[in-house]
């Protein structure tokens, strides 16, 4: 009986079949009929046979030759017939450069089609708000978190308390302000004040600033605010804080503060509507922050607005204290620390300047090798941030050092008997930032009011290093340059805005400001006086300079001495503590006991 079997490309036999003896078809056909073969193979065009001792012979066969036609079909032969199809193969070797370009080019119109499906949602969500959501778990920061803004605490505690407790305000008839506005100098903690509101109300903060709500496209900003606004009330209780709202917020009507963008202008409209749309029950705050207040539009300031303003100030020295310890809390540091002295030689900086003094600090402590920081490593800290870093590479020539030192100790010198003058701190000839050299006077506390007097002494101070290179050198250098700069503005202002003039400038204010200066801004000024009174002012300014330029003159030509013993020392140590100044210039003692 005659077995067919159709199989796969039988790879492993092709080394039998490789030693084939060649013989003609008619011979094959021969040895089937006689029973001589084991098996026949027939792969596409080519015949292999196989004795029943594992001889192989090959032939070839006609395409178009079938089985039966080759009479290989006889039931009662035991021979097995094979044919291997390698048809399928080889049509699929052959379709598949069409298959792969086929796909391809299902995947370019797949990836057309969902390009254009992501830009309809783009263009569907680009009036969306893109304001960043945390949630009442996610806002950690609270009350305790926020040193030096005792009274801006105190004035949104109720704020805090009608978030947990609406119900107490409403049963009286009491609305609490729709919106907050945060006033202060960059880096008085503005954001983290709101952030703290939230965490200690225990809900949602949308943050936002306000130049992401303006795009070029016309009526983006209204549909972010309507967005933002709608999602606001959805999780209300909540707090919406949009940082420098001055960016949206400006005078509209194009006079001056850059109005006439009707984008921008479209989307305060919207802001003041819905704030105005508020419903008494929904409690949504909307808190902001600025240092720009003066450019903002009346109506985003009038009652049912933001009715409530808080202003922050820079921190005091009390303050100071308090906010170097929080930022000192994950930090290591040794007993000696004194955060205290620290506060002192900081009057003026912010919340985020002492942040950056800590830290600071911290890379002093990590690049000394040490495993905490020392009181050393926040003194240096101060001394980067407030005057810079220390310019070592700047080689000065002899002569050039030898000015700067009698330079600077003119200054020490003149302000140190001043009476009114901030107490001296350090001398050094040390390069930092543009300086060559830095006299540092610091105040013992906090001044928010200045005298003539103090002025006068400022003056004299800022003029006595330019006295001493005079004296001492018989010339003149460009290193008071920015002396003479700080003492005619000194001057200029008592004259003008001070009313600390001469009987022809009499108590008036001359110039009109424009700006705010609690805020750091330096206020431009419109001229608002003769030409006479110009005069007068110029006369008051020289007249004064000279006369406090005399002052210094005097008193360094009287201590000419003392100022040569003192030069000689800071030439050597280029660093003078006023300890050190004193033993020399007043004959006082250190206090060995103190280890000063």
């Amino acid at each position: 009986m005659a077995v067919y079997s159709i199989t796969g490309p039988a790879r492993e036999e092709d080394q039998q079949f490789a030693d084939a003896k060649e013989v003609p078809i008619s011979e094959i056909t021969r040895g089937y009929t006689a029973g001589d073969f084991e098996r026949v193979l027939i792969r596409d065009n080519k015949v292999f046979a196989v004795t029943h001792s594992g001889a192989a012979v090959q032939s070839y066969k006609e395409a178009r030759d079938s089985v039966s036609q080759l009479g290989w079909n006889d039931p009662q032969n035991k021979t097995v017939v094979e044919v291997e199809n390698r048809e399928a193969e080889n049509l699929f070797l052959a379709v598949l450069p069409d298959l792969l370009f086929f796909l391809l080019v299902l995947s370019g119109i797949i990836w057309l089609f969902r390009g254009i499906a992501r830009s309809q949602s783009n263009a569907l969500s680009f009036g969306k708000s893109r304001a960043r959501v945390a949630d009442a778990k996610q806002v950690a920061t609270r009350f305790k978190d926020v040193a030096g803004a005792e009274e801006a605490k105190e004035d949104l505690v109720e704020v805090v308390d009608f978030l947990k407790n609406p119900k107490k305000y409403i049963n009286l008839g009491a609305k609490i302000p729709k919106g907050v506005l945060l006033v202060g100098a960059p880096g008085t903690g503005k954001t983290l004040l709101a952030r703290a509101v939230a965490g200690e109300a225990g809900v949602p903060f949308f943050s936002i600033a306000g130049s992401e709500f303006v795009e070029m496209f016309v009526g983006v900003g209204a549909s972010r605010v309507r967005d933002l606004f709608m999602k606001a009330k959805r999780n209300a209780p909540c707090i919406i804080f949009i940082d420098e709202i001055d960016a949206v917020g400006r005078q509209r009507g194009g006079a001056g503060f850059g109005g006439g963008h009707d984008e921008r202008e479209q989307t305060l409209n919207q802001i003041l509507t819905e704030m105005d749309g508020f419903e008494q029950g929904t409690n949504v705050i909307v808190m902001a922050a600025t240092n720009r207040p003066d450019v903002l539009d009346q109506a985003l300031l009038r009652p049912g607005r933001f009715d409530r303003r808080i202003f922050i100030d820079k921190p005091d020295i009390e303050a100071r204290e308090k906010i170097l310890e929080v930022h000192m809390r994950n930090k290591k540091s040794t007993k000696t620390v004194d955060l205290e002295s620290v506060a002192k030689q900081t009057v003026g900086l912010t919340g985020a300047d002492l942040e950056n003094i800590a830290n600071e600090a911290a890379i002093f402590a990590a690049k000394r090798g040490r495993k905490s920081l020392t009181n050393q490593d926040l003194i240096d800290a101060v001394e980067k941030v407030t005057l810079g870093s220390e310019k070592k590479s700047r080689k000065l020539t002899e002569k050039e050092k030898k000015i700067t030192a009698y330079h600077e100790l003119g200054h020490a010198i003149v302000g140190y008997l001043c009476p009114e003058s901030d107490p001296l701190h350090k001398i050094s000839i040390v390069s930092r930032g543009s300086a060559l050299g830095v006299t540092w006077f610091l105040p013992q506390e906090d001044q928010y009011t200045t005298s003539k007097a103090k002025f006068l002494d400022e003056v004299c101070g800022l003029l006595g290093g330019r006295a001493a290179e005079e004296i001492i050198f018989n010339e003149i250098t460009t290193g008071a340059s920015n002396d003479i700069e700080r003492a005619s503005l000194i001057c200029r202002n008592m004259a003008m805005h001070y009313g600390m003039g001469d009987d022809d400038l009499g108590i008036v204010a001359y110039g009109e400001k424009q700006g705010t200066m609690f805020l750091g801004v330096d206020p431009a000024v419109t001229r608002n006086y003769s030409e006479q009174m110009a005069q007068h002012i110029d006369e008051f300014t020289r007249e004064t300079i000279a006369a406090q330029y005399k002052r210094a003159k005097d008193l360094v030509t009287k201590h000419r001495r003392k100022l040569d013993e003192l030069a000689a020392i800071l030439l050597k140590k280029e660093t003078m503590s006023l300890e050190e100044f004193e033993e020399v210039f007043a004959g006082k003692k250190r206090n060995a006991k103190d280890g000063k």
